[in-house]
């Protein structure tokens, strides 16, 4: 029996679709940034199974995919491990989205087999370092290292949602935080994964990635300089840029009907090239 771990994942069939699926439904694969769970994509699910074979999963070392990541980890790890789910499920071509850490895991699996994609859609992605999002990230790691876990969901809280956004939703938030503490993501696998994303850079390997690209920003995040996106939307031969003025770097969760719609205008030449 082999002990190698296993991926939690969901599959979310087309509305409409009976017990055995829509086999000519095209199929969208979301992956989701630091935290890794499948749940953030809960504001997306009702829009994209109106025509999507919709799956979702659990990064491992997150949730509900447990695992000590080891030493080194990097998001090439993290597109292998996407890549082998997709091979168990006998995908061989798909649409991805990916927020943030998801979009780098999009883009290294564009680089490893590029045949897997039809399209890409990172949203608040990089394709290397830069020392704004560095400092978020030290900041982050020093509210760990001195053990203070609330501090780190509080400041995690600015990162992702606009201030009036916050002040808006302050109850629910103040509730997600506490869940969030009570369960608290392993320590050593939440600083693997920084470590990964922090140091991803594949900035002289762009040219290399012909996949169709539909790049997402917010002008207003706060973790991830917009502009970051402008490098990848004008390095990538085949790429398209939306820049938001409100969102923030949780625009998935902040405004999610925006952000659907331009997720769906993308893909709607695809749905009818797909499905006829």
């Amino acid at each position: 029996m082999s002990d190698k771990p296993v991926l939690y994942y969901e599959i979310h069939e087309p509305v409409g679709a009976n017990e055995a699926g829509n086999e000519d439904a095209p199929t969208l694969v979301l992956s989701s940034g630091l935290g890794g769970s499948a749940n953030f994509w809960k504001p997306q699910l009702e829009a994209l199974t109106k025509n999507f074979r919709v799956i979702t999963y659990d990064h491992l070392g997150t949730g509900r995919s447990p695992a000590a990541l080891p030493k080194g980890y990097s998001i090439a790890d993290m597109a292998d491990e996407l890549l082998a789910l997709l091979d168990s499920l006998d995908v061989t071509e798909c649409h991805l989205i990916g927020h943030a850490l998801g979009g780098l895991v999009g883009l290294e699996l564009a680089l490893k087999r590029p045949s897997m994609l039809t399209s890409l859609i990172p949203i608040n992605a990089w394709s290397c370092p830069n020392i704004h999002s560095a400092r978020c990230f030290n900041i982050r790691k020093a509210l760990l290292a001195a053990g203070d876990k609330a501090a780190f969901l509080q400041m995690q809280t600015l990162i992702l949602y606009p201030p009036d956004w916050i002040v808006e939703h302050a109850e629910a938030l103040q509730a997600e935080e506490a869940h969030l503490l009570a369960h608290f993501p392993d320590e050593a696998n939440l600083l693997t994964r920084i470590e990964a994303l922090t140091t991803f850079n594949i900035d002289d390997r762009l040219s290399g990635i012909e996949t169709d690209t539909f790049i997402i920003a917010d002008r207003d995040d706060l973790l991830v300089p917009w502009k970051r996106s402008q490098i990848l939307a004008a390095r990538l031969p085949c790429a398209a840029l939306s820049v938001l003025d409100y969102g923030g770097h949780a625009c998935t969760v902040t405004v999610p009907n925006i952000v659907n719609d331009l997720i769906l205008t993308h893909l709607s030449g695809y749905v009818s090239e797909e499905t006829s």
